[in-house]
């Protein structure tokens, strides 16, 4: 066993010592993990400073989830523009392949609640038809790995998927999506890192959420990445409770850029059944993009997006800065919210 599968199999999973540790009600607990699973590792734990705070959100079950019913179990629509088991072909030249339904932390506001911490979700034979299916689709060339976490596998599991994936011509383009660097750094070894070089050009999507979780473990996680060449960007979901105010957001723009992670998406929050505390307004997202233009570099400001309902795909949502347009110019507000007229010529 490596160093990181010791750390990991101290993770918490079972009600009693969170109850304990934070002074919840137990079988609230255990109501809510009988049908969502819980996963926390030590290192992640050791992020919550205090019952409540945007850490604890993330981590902690909420009774709130099996209570509050809104939502949709597969709000994206995965499952019907799923092929072949564990492969979602929503866009023409790309798929999305799950390779584990496994976390190092069970984020509470999943967009895959529904089958995360499920050993029956993801196996090897699923793996085996997504890649054939991959083979047969010659228009597909890029292809997202993701799951449950698929740093969650062995160096070995991972490296003969990759092999498999990169043996295919028509695939030009390999992406990871983890948040291993954010909820469990320990994971990011020397050896996964030089391994993961042999693959290029292989892109890493990673997911912070708060700059509380912007540690040194997880600035050390990411050089590693970042050393041997592999570009990474973070996905970030807007959250209520979490980071929903301007000052978050840019410290945590600011921070990822600093640890050499573009800042990517800025998620408005998907409608799973189960999340419901954590949704907010859309007018919030687009208040806050609107606190960085001007303020932050351009390096810093991710794009604002929908995941739509339904399958629809990822739409951009942006701040309105043209007030009007004349005959031949524009009349614009800038990020001050002065008005200037852009004459065309």
């Amino acid at each position: 066993m490596t160093l990181w599968q010791r750390i990991l199999s101290k993770s918490i999973t079972g009600a009693k010592q969170i109850a304990q540790t934070f002074d919840i009600n137990i079988e609230d607990i255990k109501r809510v993990i009988r049908k969502y699973p819980m996963r926390i590792n030590p290192y992640y734990l050791s992020l919550i400073k205090k019952k409540g705070d945007p850490i604890y959100k993330q981590a902690i079950p909420d009774i709130r989830e099996i209570q509050d019913d809104r939502g949709i179990d597969d709000p994206l629509n995965e499952e019907e523009m799923s092929p072949v088991p564990g492969l979602t072909h929503k866009y023409p030249d790309r798929v999305l392949l799950l390779v584990s339904s496994q976390c190092f932390m069970y984020c509470r506001f999943c967009n895959r609640k529904r089958k995360v911490g499920d050993p029956n979700a993801v196996n090897m034979k699923t793996i085996q038809e997504g890649i054939s299916y991959i083979k047969a689709n010659k228009d597909i060339r890029e292809v997202l790995i993701s799951g449950g976490d698929p740093l969650f596998l062995t160096d070995k599991q991972l490296y003969q998927i990759l092999t498999q994936l990169k043996s295919i011509s028509h695939v030009e383009i390999i992406r990871i999506g983890t948040r291993a660097p954010c909820t469990f750094p320990q994971r990011i070894t020397k050896r996964l890192a030089n391994m993961l070089s042999r693959f290029h050009p292989l892109y890493i999507i990673i997911h912070f959420n708060h700059p509380n979780e912007i540690t040194y473990e997880a600035s050390i996680a990411c050089s590693r990445l970042a050393n041997v060449g592999i570009p990474l960007a973070s996905q970030t979901v807007l959250l209520k409770g979490v980071n929903d105010d301007s000052d978050t957001i840019k410290t945590l723009m600011r921070r990822l850029v600093s640890i050499r992670v573009r800042p990517y998406y800025l998620f408005y929050p998907d409608y799973v059944k189960g999340t419901a505390h954590f949704w907010v307004s859309i007018k919030k997202g687009l208040d806050i993009m609107k606190s960085l233009y001007g303020y932050v570099s351009g390096l810093c400001i991710p794009y604002f997006a929908i995941d739509l309902v339904g399958g629809g795909g990822k739409i951009p949502l942006l701040p309105n800065y043209v007030k009007e347009k004349k005959k031949d110019k524009w009349i614009i507000k800038n990020y001050k919210g002065k008005i200037f007229e852009f004459t065309l010529l």
